[in-house]
C-alpha cells in the first residue's frame, strides 16, 4: 500500500460541542528489498552459424516490485561463460552475436547473467542462459502465390490489409521476412514479419503485380503477388441479381468455388464471349450459414442484362450450377415478410466502400464492400 488518507476530528468539551476535521495523508517510502525477477528464471536459445555480427539472439525480461525509481533502468553484466567476447549485452537487455558463430568449433554456450536495479543499495538477480549453435540454413522457403481481388466504387478505395502471403522452410529455426521492392512502395506495403499485404488509399482499375520476395536470411525466393482492382460503377448497382448459398462459409468459397462458379455461371448466362460477369460482393447471411453473392453482368456494347433476364437463365441452368455448389436461393427483390405483391415492391441497393470485407486464403484473397437491401411496399 503506497500511502493512506485519514480524516481526523477534534471536538471540544463545551456546549454545544464544536468540532472540526482535517485530512492527513500518510506516503509510505518504499525500500529497495526486491530483487529483480528474470522471466522465465533461465533461457535457451538458438543462433546458426555464418550470421553477421551484431545478430539479434535473445532479449531477456526483467520486472522488480519494488517502485519505479527502485527498479528500473536495470544494469546487466555477463558474469561468466562470454571470457572469449563471443557476445555483448545491451542496456536494454538484448544478447547479441559479437563473432560469427561456427557450428564445428563450438555448439553450445552457457552463460552467467547478472541484473542490478537502480535501487540504494542495489539488488541484484542472475539467470543462465544456453545458446545452441546450428547448421546455417540449408533449404529454401516456399511460397505460394497469390491472387487479390479487389472490389471498390469508383476512387473511393480506403485502403487496409488486403491478404496475406504463405510460406514456409523446412529449416527448423528460421525466421522468414518479406520484403517488396522499394517502388512500389507508394501504392502497397508489406508487413516484413508476417508477409500481410496492406494496400493504400485510392488505387485505380487495373492490374498490379508486385515484387515481393521472402527471406529466411540465407535464401531470398521471389513470390507471385498479383491484384485486380475493378471499380464499379453506380449502374450496375441498380442491375444486380443475388445468389444465395447454402453452408459454405465466405473463405470456403473464395477459395474453393469463386473460380469455378464463376465458370459455370459466365457459360449459363452470358450471351456473348465478350460480355463481363462483375462479382460485386459477397457476404455472410446474419444469423444463419448462407452466404450472398451480388453479381452484375454487363454487355460488351456497355449496358448491362436486367435483372429479370438473369434471373431466368438462373432458373433454367440452375441444376448445372448446384454441381458446383448448393444453392439456397435467387434473388432479385427480398420482399419476405412484407405485405404486398411481388409486382408492388421496391428494392434500393447502397455499398457501404467504407467497410471492407477482407476473405484471404493462401491462394486467393477477396476484398469487396459491404452492401444493404432495402425493400418497401409501393402498393
Amino acid at each position: 500500500i503506497s500511502g493512506y488518507s485519514l480524516v481526523v476530528q477534534a471536538r471540544d468539551s463545551g456546549t454545544p460541542p464544536l468540532s472540526s476535521s482535517v485530512t492527513v495523508n500518510v506516503d509510505i517510502s518504499d525500500v529497495n528489498d526486491n530483487s529483480p525477477v528474470f522471466t522465465p528464471a533461465n533461457y535457451t536459445a538458438v543462433i546458426q552459424e555464418n550470421k553477421p555480427v551484431g545478430t539479434s539472439i535473445l532479449q531477456l525480461v526483467v520486472t522488480d516490485k519494488d517502485s519505479f525509481h527502485n527498479g528500473p533502468p536495470f544494469t546487466f553484466t555477463i558474469l561468466t561463460g562470454n571470457e572469449e567476447e563471443e557476445f555483448t549485452l545491451d542496456p536494454h537487455g538484448v544478447l547479441r552475436s559479437a563473432v560469427i558463430f561456427k557450428h564445428m568449433v563450438s555448439t553450445e554456450y552457457v552463460l552467467c547473467v547478472q541484473a542490478k536495479d537502480s535501487g540504494r543499495p542495489q539488488q541484484v538477480s542472475h539467470t543462465y542462459v544456453q545458446v545452441r549453435v546450428i547448421e546455417e540454413s540449408i533449404h529454401k522457403p516456399t511460397a505460394i502465390p497469390l491472387e487479390i481481388f479487389i472490389v471498390t466504387m469508383e476512387d473511393d478505395f480506403p485502403g487496409g490489409v488486403i491478404g496475406k502471403i504463405h510460406a514456409t522452410d523446412q529449416d527448423v529455426y528460421d525466421v522468414l521476412t518479406y520484403t517488396l521492392k522499394s517502388e512500389q512502395k507508394s501504392l502497397f506495403k508489406v508487413n516484413s514479419h508476417d508477409g500481410k499485404i496492406i494496400a493504400l488509399g485510392g488505387l485505380d482499375n487495373g492490374n498490379y503485380v508486385l515484387n515481393v520476395s521472402v527471406s529466411d536470411g540465407r535464401f531470398q525466393v521471389p513470390i507471385d503477388v498479383v491484384v485486380h482492382v475493378e471499380q464499379l460503377l453506380q449502374e450496375m448497382l441498380q442491375n444486380t441479381v443475388t445468389i444465395r448459398f447454402e453452408n459454405v462459409s465466405p473463405e470456403d468459397f473464395v477459395g474453393l468455388h469463386m473460380h469455378g462458379f464463376r465458370r459455370t455461371l459466365r457459360n449459363a448466362v452470358l450471351s456473348q464471349k465478350q460480355d463481363s460477369l462483375h462479382i460485386i460482393s459477397i457476404q455472410p447471411v446474419a444469423g444463419s450459414s448462407q452466404l450472398d453473392m451480388l453479381f452484375a453482368v454487363q454487355m460488351h456494347s456497355g449496358g448491362f442484362y436486367k435483372p429479370t433476364y438473369l434471373i431466368q437463365k438462373l432458373t433454367n441452368a440452375r441444376r448445372h450450377l448446384e454441381n458446383v455448389i448448393r444453392i439456397s436461393a435467387i434473388l432479385e427483390k427480398n420482399c419476405s415478410g412484407l405485405d404486398c405483391q411481388e409486382q408492388h415492391c421496391e428494392q434500393s441497393l447502397s455499398i457501404d466502400s467504407h467497410s471492407l470485407m477482407t476473405y484471404s486464403t493462401a491462394r486467393i484473397s477477396f476484398v469487396c464492400p459491404r452492401f444493404y437491401r432495402n425493400v418497401r411496399c409501393m402498393c
